[in-house]
């Protein structure tokens, strides 16, 4: 036996290749011609492989191509199909860019994009190309597109490390990682100088612009190593992922997990793209977390901007993004790690100054000191001046100064108020009265204006009350520990207080997001129809954020406006923003990465099946659109908008399963009824018609009479089957049509009596009615049917020679006509049943029917507006009553 015959694949590793094939399948393909700076011939050997694929016999169309003038390239474009260009105006000027619906509904197999990190103008549908790109992918259409290595996000800060330039167009990695292609462009860094020499990439002026600052041979080296190597790290990759499949032998790293922490500081983008990185080169997952206090809360409103976009980076670049509200960071930081098996955390070196590690330890030495078996990274990265004034701004901000200034008035009226009883207290009793201070400070107005408080207090204590006054000097020693106190105490109240304020705040926020999704849910459980589903929606979401909010529903092909706040209406542009946030799954409008000059946030509303609706939503201020807390809270509200929308479709379906079965019965027992109330009479009418035909000759008078009267019997108890099943029919149809004349009651019930004297079996009907009754209006003819049908109910069920009893009554409304009879009545739990179709009680033997001909009592007595009911009679046996309107009794 071969031992390469026991190496197979393994499932984990089998599962993994399907699904990459699976998502692939349903994209189109990108290929990525990749280089390290302007002028290495990307554009040119897109163009050269577009020629080849049109020669193939693909369909290839130019989506955008920017030639810059060069004659080779404006060459290569001839004989290709280019589409023309979307115009944008911007600020009175008029920008080409990319038209992605003209490419949409030409829907060729490949389409050339160039210039992947470019950025649209303003009003164009993404901010990115690269996002058009995507738009194009997910369409199935193949794209062949160019970019340079230094616009890569994860490279970033790299390149501005070696080129000194900060390049401002981007490009997430994934796209990278996605191409089923990398066509690396590389030509010696010589032979790309001397082509800018000759004016070959730009003209002479940009040109010496560009060496001095960019095309300088040291940067063109380090460029070209970081593309060599970034196409070294895709292939080495690939090469992975076939050993792993083929199941060839090879030392697999165990994956790693790594966790980085965001604060909206200058560095934390740096921080995300250095664990990319590192991620990349461990093949590892990483997260990224935002971990907010409450004492953070007014830093949070100064730079929500740049932790939502340090939050959107890292998602861009393949991370886990999540929000924790916590009051302690590293009791936070560690139940993260530990909840999702973290391996190694990521983290800057501290930049504080060491004489505040003194009142408080920095983060990375408390994470160090509790990681245990998790690894601490740290990252250092190059001192930035504009952090330092970005750090002391923030520190003397308005709020700030207006609490210190609270400070010095506390601490100035307490020692007003120990000045006034000096004659009175010993200096050691005025400590209370500083220490009141800070208390006040600590509740009323935050722990550094506490301890700002708490130092004010010692130097005020000592400067006005212990002796020699008006110095800082201290005659007695002692004193000193009576300042140490006062410090020590004003700090630990100062502490304890903001901690109390801090979970308190953090506990009302919770509260607050808590019973804003609690009063969704019960008004949601309460919604039996998708009407009152949106409409508590919009309401819940208008109460808790103060937003205007709109839903809108697929109706056909389009979207229309199902349910929105009052006097709410939305134009061309912000319906076609929620269409393509609709069609495509993805958020669009303010604050997301598609579409942001619209006015409204658009979120899909979608289940794991499928996406139902989108639901927009128009918030007070910029600000309530990048705070962490309203995006979780949108995300839950629709979410949960999505799941009772689902859950409406789901009992609707139920409930038409349900009318389906209960069909399914009711012809399952109309086949049951029909296979022995239609077999036995024809049965019957058969075996007479064939003992006439064979033994008629040697037949009697009265036996030939006989034989025909039971095949007569036989034949209009079948008419009476078929009529029944037909009256049926037309019933629940509705096609019954009602011929409303007034009728005399007496004449009824006399019509009926002759119908049935025939089948009475000598059996006493009794009828009584008031001396004087009006004139009833009501279909003569079906109304003696109902009455024929209750006395041949009563005829069958009742023992033989017993009353039967027709009563006929009025009041001021109504007629009521009683059939009663003495057989054994009905069970109490069936009295309701008895005018379901195809419904039946045990029949004394002999008896037989159908089950329909209550039921059809029913449906004609409910079509002339009135009512049968049911009930046993005292001493035995069963009254059916119907009631029926007295309306223009005069005609």
């Amino acid at each position: 036996m071969n031992d390469n015959d026991d190496i197979r694949p393994s499932p984990e590793a089998l599962l993994k290749l399907a699904q990459a094939e699976e998502v692939t399948a349903e994209l189109g393909r990108l290929k990525v011609f990749l280089g390290y700076a302007a002028g290495v011939g990307k554009t040119y050997a897109m163009l050269e492989a577009a020629r080849k694929r049109k020669t193939d016999g693909r369909e290839v169309v130019v989506g955008y191509v920017e030639s810059h003038g060069r004659s080779e390239t404006d060459a290569l474009l001839e004989g290709l199909e280019v589409l023309p260009r979307r115009q944008v105006q911007y600020l009175g000027v008029t920008l080409p860019e990319m038209d992605v619906d003209a490419i949409l509904a030409r829907k060729p197999q490949i389409v050339l994009v160039d210039e992947l990190a470019h950025t649209n103008a303003p009003g164009a549908r993404h901010e990115k190309r690269w996002q058009d790109v995507e738009e194009l992918l997910e369409d199935g259409i193949d794209v062949y597109t160019t970019v340079n290595i230094q616009h890569f996000e994860s490279l970033n800060d790299v390149v501005t490390q070696i080129t000194g330039i900060v390049v401002r167009e981007t490009v997430p990695d994934r796209l990278l990682d996605l191409a089923f292609e990398i066509k690396l462009i590389d030509i010696p860094p010589e032979d790309l100088l001397q082509r800018l020499h000759e004016g070959k990439i730009y003209i002479p002026d940009q040109a010496v612009k560009a060496i001095d600052k960019f095309f300088r041979p040291g940067n063109l080296m380090a460029l070209r190593e970081l593309s060599l190597r970034r196409t070294a790290a895709r292939v080495d990759d690939q090469m992975r992922a076939y050993m792993e499949t083929q199941s060839i032998a090879g030392p697999w790293p165990t994956a790693e997990r790594l966790l980085v922490c965001v604060s909206g500081s200058p560095y934390s983008e740096k921080l995300i793209r250095a664990t990319c990185r590192l991620a990349e080169e461990l093949k590892g997952q990483w997260f990224t977390v935002y971990i907010e206090t409450p004492t953070d809360s007014h830093h949070v409103r100064e730079n929500r901007e740049h932790i939502w976009r340090d939050l959107r980076l890292a998602e861009s670049l393949g991370g886990q993004v999540a929000s924790v509200t916590a009051t302690d960071i590293t009791d936070a930081v560690m139940q993260y790690a530990t909840q999702h098996n973290i391996t190694k955390i990521v983290m800057g070196k501290p930049t504080r100054r060491r004489w505040r590690k003194i009142f408080q330890t920095p983060i990375v030495d408390r994470i160090i000191r509790r990681s245990g078996a998790i690894d601490v990274v740290i990252v250092s990265f190059e001192p930035d001046k504009s952090a330092d004034v970005a750090t002391v701004h923030r520190l003397r901000t308005p709020r700030e100064l207006r609490g210190y200034a609270a400070s010095l008035v506390l601490v100035s009226a307490a020692t007003v108020l120990c000045e006034l009883l000096r004659p009175f207290l010993a200096p050691t009793n005025m400590v209370m009265f500083y220490l009141l201070a800070v208390v006040v400070a600590a509740v009323r107005l935050s722990r550094k204006a506490a301890m700002a408080t708490s130092i004010l207090g010692v130097l005020a204590f000592d400067f006005f009350f212990i002796p020699p006054r008006m110095t800082f000097a201290v005659a007695d020693t002692q004193y000193l520990l009576t300042f140490l106190g006062l410090f020590v105490v004003g700090a630990v109240i100062s502490t304890l207080v903001a901690r109390s304020k801090e979970r308190a705040e953090v506990m009302r926020s919770r509260e607050v997001q808590t019973a804003s999704l609690y009063y969704l849910s019960r008004d949601l459980a309460a919604s039996a129809d998708i009407t009152a589903v949106l409409t508590a929606v919009v309401r819940n979401v208008e109460e808790a954020l103060n937003a205007r909010v709109v839903i809108l529903l697929p109706e056909g092909e389009r979207l229309d406006i199902m349910a929105a706040s009052e006097g709410f209406e939305l134009g061309t542009k912000e319906q076609a923003v929620a269409d393509w946030s609709f069609r495509n799954n993805h958020p669009a409008g303010r604050a997301t990465d598609t579409l942001v000059s619209a006015d409204l946030i658009y979120l899909p509303l979608q289940t794991p099946a499928s996406v139902l609706g989108v639901m927009g939503i128009k918030l007070t201020s910029e600000q309530d659109y990048h705070s962490q807390e309203n995006r979780r809270l949108l995300d839950a509200f629709s979410t949960q908008a999505a799941m009772a929308m689902e859950r409406i479709q789901f009992s609707h379906q139920a409930e038409q399963t349900q009318i389906l079965q209960a069909r399914e019965n009711l012809e399952r027992a109309l086949l049951n009824s029909i296979s022995h109330d239609l077999r036995s009479p024809l049965s019957t009418v058969t075996g007479v018609l064939t003992s006439l035909k064979e033994e008629g000759a040697h037949l009697g008078d009265s036996a030939r009479r006989e034989l025909l009267d039971t095949a007569c019997s036989e034949a209009e108890r079948l008419n009476r089957f078929v009529g029944n099943l037909l009256d049926m029919t037309r019933i629940e149809a509705g096609a019954v049509k009602l011929n409303l004349e007034p009728c005399d009651v007496q004449e009824l019930v006399g019509c009926v009596l002759a119908v049935l004297e025939s089948r009475s079996d000598t059996r006493k009907v009794s009828f009584k009615m008031l001396p004087v009754m009006p004139l009833v209006p009501m279909d003569l003819v079906l109304m003696i049917q109902v009455l024929v049908n209750l006395l041949e109910n009563s005829l069958k069920y009742s023992p033989p020679g017993s009353p039967i009893e027709i009563i006929a009554a009025t009041d001021s409304s109504w007629l009521t006509i009683e059939v009663a009879d003495r057989g054994p009545g009905v069970p109490e739990h069936d009295l309701k049943r008895v005018f379901d179709k195809f419904y039946r009680i045990p029949v004394p033997e002999g008896a037989g029917g159908t089950g329909l001909g209550l039921s059809i009592c029913k449906g004609i007595v409910e079509a002339h507006s009135g009512r049968i009911t049911a009930e046993n009679r005292a001493g035995g046996g069963l009254s059916i009553v119907v009631r029926l309107p007295l309306r223009g009794q005069n005609l």
